[in-house]
């Protein structure tokens, strides 16, 4: 491990429980494994299938939303035995739900409001969310793992999580750590629709639904989806809608009564990427109350560290972006903790999300608004699921497909999805990279494949990583796309057929984390990313060039606007 940049001499470290699975199967609480198809079907499948949600054979559910909620409540229905269409008017997760902390976390400053408060609600919430960690991390073993985190102590008494401002002149006692998860959010929802999909669910990214299908009691009954890629509009009729659109719930709501009271209060948090030195490998750190009392993480992930977040009011975007004075704020935050220079110079990504918080009208702040969920029922029947966060993503489904169920009066199978490893899961285990170190036979040199990219596809793709490495192999797409990366050609290959991409900005922000990761590396990477798509796509020299510049365009919004552009020196 790299030297602590903590001002330190003590920690005090805690036991962590792991919960990786070994070669598990996909199987409910019966222990019946759900049928999984043997390939992921092809766009124009899944846009037939969608076309078959007619008024006379309609699907049992439409999900609106493509974000961890809406690809958790798609697993859950389809799985329970449910005809289940979802649709995502963008990629899945590219709004909230790739924006996140990257923590499965039970919520150290919630179970503070439920001490010295007396909630009860904060307290439920921290409970319910301990358990549904455990399940997060048995389910997607390669996606996710345990990571300790340290508080800072400045007097031998202090609790951190609960410590007011650090008097001036007090030195540094130690720390107190304690475990939480860690995950790849973009990817974690990525897997989520392959499972679904594969489990029989017809799943759609980059299709809108544009306008609500009523029947003439004012029932929803469905929505006019609208592909993004085409433009071609198509009927989709459902028993039930369900509108899981995150930040966008009311606008959607709003599409069937404009004078609906919105459910929503969007509130803004944003993050920084750094270099890898700003954290020890596998240690986090919190730091639990700045000058104005937020709550700011730094963490290393996938290589980097990363820092955050803001808690601030907002407007409802598809583009949020950072602010200067945001990203100078978590820099200001972590600099008194560090014996690293920080510079600005060092943010190689800073990106916002929006989180869509379960609205209470008593609430003085936005930090002081529930993260619980709710579930709620429209007079037109659509049922909106919200509020929450990723580590509790599974309980809200679970929840939504119940509350569907009653609605109805409907029979169908139990919820299967606490048991259910996501695609590449189930024959995860930690030593799984030293196979693909074995197996794979590195095409463009001779010698063996590097151990860090061996363990990068596997935390990754978990047992599918053999499939990237055989394309890599065969077609001679081992290669990485830029220097210091570890990201191979061969994975654009994979991502076009097997896990939904339809556009370089697909590839570089939710199959890999370019984006978020390295703006510059992701901007020299692009070319190649195109290149490599419009071949498997069969896009012509125009489209190619369209792609690219959109592309590039969409990667200026991983710095504020306000920052000045970076120009090379000679």
């Amino acid at each position: 491990m790299r030297r602590l940049v903590l001002r330190s001499s003590l920690l005090a470290v805690g036991a962590g429980a792991g919960y990786a699975l070994t070669g598990s199967s996909l199987a409910d609480a019966k222990g019946v494994a759900p049928k999984l198809a043997d390939r992921v079907p092809s766009r124009e499948e899944r846009l037939a299938s969608l076309a078959k949600g007619t008024a006379e054979n309609p699907f049992d559910v439409l999900i609106i939303g493509g974000g961890a909620t809406g690809t958790g409540c798609a697993l859950d229905a389809v799985t329970r035995g449910l005809t289940t269409a979802l649709v995502e008017r963008e990629d899945f997760a590219a709004g909230t739900s790739s924006r996140s902390t990257k923590l499965v976390h039970g919520g150290v400053r919630y179970l503070e409001k439920a001490v010295k408060q007396f909630d009860y609600g904060q307290y439920k919430l921290v409970h319910e969310a301990l358990h549904e960690r455990k399940t997060f991390l048995s389910n997607a073993p390669h996606l996710s793992h345990e990571l300790p985190i340290m508080t800072p102590c400045y007097s031998w008494w202090e609790f951190p999580t609960m410590a007011g401002d650090r008097p001036d002149g007090k030195t540094l006692k130690g720390t107190i750590v304690y475990y939480d998860g860690q995950f790849n959010d973009a990817r974690l929802a990525v897997s989520l629709a392959v499972t679904a999909a594969l489990a029989g669910a017809t799943v759609v990214n980059h299709a809108e639904a544009t306008s609500l299908i009523k029947a003439p009691d004012g029932r929803v009954t469905g929505a006019v989806v609208t592909d993004g890629l085409t433009g071609r509009a198509t009927r989709v009729h459902a028993r039930t809608v369900i509108n899981a659109t995150g930040p966008f719930a009311d606008g959607l709501r709003r599409l069937s009564d404009p004078s609906t009271t919105p459910m929503i209060m969007p509130s803004a948090g944003v993050h920084v990427t750094l270099p890898d030195y700003y954290s020890p490998e596998n240690v986090g750190l919190i730091v639990p109350k700045t000058k104005d009392g937020r709550v700011v993480f730094m963490l290393p992930w996938l290589g980097h560290t990363i820092a955050g977040t803001t808690d601030a009011d907002c407007a409802v975007t598809m583009r949020p972006q950072a602010r200067e004075e945001e990203v100078q704020f978590i820099l200001d935050a972590i600099a008194d903790y560090l014996t690293v220079k920080v510079r600005r110079s060092d943010v190689m990504s800073a990106w916002a999300g929006i989180r869509p918080l379960a609205l209470d009208p008593n609430a003085a702040d936005t930090a002081s608004a529930s993260r619980d969920h709710i579930v709620t029922v429209d007079p037109d029947g659509i049922i909106t699921v919200t509020g929450g966060k990723w580590t509790t993503y599974r309980l809200m489904a679970q929840d939504a497909i119940d509350r569907v169920l009653r609605e109805r009066g409907a029979a169908a199978g139990p919820c299967v999805t606490a048991a259910l490893p996501l695609v590449g899961g189930a024959g995860f285990y930690p030593g799984l990279f030293t196979e693909v170190a074995q197996t794979y036979k590195v095409p463009h040199r001779p010698g063996a494949i590097d151990t860090k990219i061996a363990k990068y596809l596997v935390e990754s793709y978990g047992d599918r990583a053999h499939e990237v490495t055989r394309i890599a192999e065969e077609r001679r797409l081992g290669r990485r796309l830029v220097q210091g990366h570890p990201t191979l050609e061969a994975e654009v290959v994979y991502a076009v057929h097997n896990e939904f991409c339809e556009t370089p900005e697909d590839f570089v922000a939710r199959r890999t984390r370019f984006a978020f990761l390295d703006k510059r590396a992701c901007e020299q990477a692009l070319p190649r990313v195109v290149e490599l798509m419009a071949k498997e796509k069969g896009w012509g020299r125009w489209k190619a060039a369209a792609e690219l510049k959109r592309a590039l365009e969409f990667i200026k919004t991983f710095d504020s606007p306000d920052h000045p552009a970076f120009v090379p020196t000679a």
